[in-house]
């Protein structure tokens, strides 16, 4: 399966995730290449669009390849690879740096995106936690943790496309994963897409203000049906 672009995927994977309409979900987005699906998410669910910060942990001479992720959720989470890093014997002084430059981006990130805004509350709601893709799983394993932590009726793990190892990896992890495509011929999430450009900050502040107007025609919307029903 190829998707056009990011958003074709959002909108594709937004088809299979109508039956969590009444669960009154939160979509919870990896940045950046995880925002513009789930914008197209929460519109199509009318449900708000958040964030979750969290940063891979790249080998040395290999960024792609993870050895582990932090993940900010109110306390800094870690989950790292012992395993892969002991084959590729990385020292932990290599560790201990990655770990405080990644915890800065988040907390720069935390500071552009967020602002004075606070976490949505996800208690007695659904959380929908999206990405454009996984690899080793490391990245969104860090991020399910923390949002685990936060209480939410379900877990709900949905990308468009993932190496079926990586999805058995998380499964205990969630309360249900939607997974468009799970190829065996696997080398990168970008394989996948026509158009797989890089996300930048800008892109990224638009697609959350474009997810919030859409919340807002959404209440405006049942606002006004609400109104009709009650003068019938």
């Amino acid at each position: 399966m190829i998707f056009q672009d990011r958003q074709d995927a959002g909108r594709r994977l937004a088809a299979k995730l109508l039956h969590l309409r009444d669960q009154q979900p939160v979509v919870l987005a990896l940045p950046r290449g995880g925002v513009p699906i789930g914008c197209e998410i929460a519109l199509a669910l009318k449900a708000p669009l958040d964030l979750v910060l969290v940063r891979k942990i790249g080998a040395p001479g290999a960024p792609e390849l993870a050895v582990g992720a932090i993940v900010d959720g109110g306390r800094l989470e870690k989950v790292i690879d012992r395993d892969i890093l002991a084959e590729l014997g990385v020292p932990q002084s290599y560790l201990d740096r990655e770990i405080a430059s990644q915890a800065e981006e988040i907390e720069r990130r935390r500071k552009l995106y967020f602002k004075d805004r606070s976490p949505a509350p996800l208690a007695n709601r659904g959380a929908i936690v999206v990405d454009d893709g996984i690899a080793t799983g490391a990245t969104m394993l860090a991020a399910l943790l923390a949002i685990r932590r936060r209480q939410p009726s379900k877990l709900v793990l949905a990308v468009p496309v993932a190496p079926a190892r990586a999805i058995e990896r998380l499964r205990a992890e969630t309360d249900e994963i939607v997974c468009l495509s799970t190829p065996e011929d696997f080398f990168a999430i970008s394989q996948f897409y026509k158009d797989f450009h890089q996300i930048g900050d800008d892109e990224v502040l638009s697609f959350l203000h474009r997810a919030e107007e859409g919340a807002e025609d959404g209440r405006a919307r049942d606002s006004e049906g609400e109104g009709r029903r009650d003068r019938g």
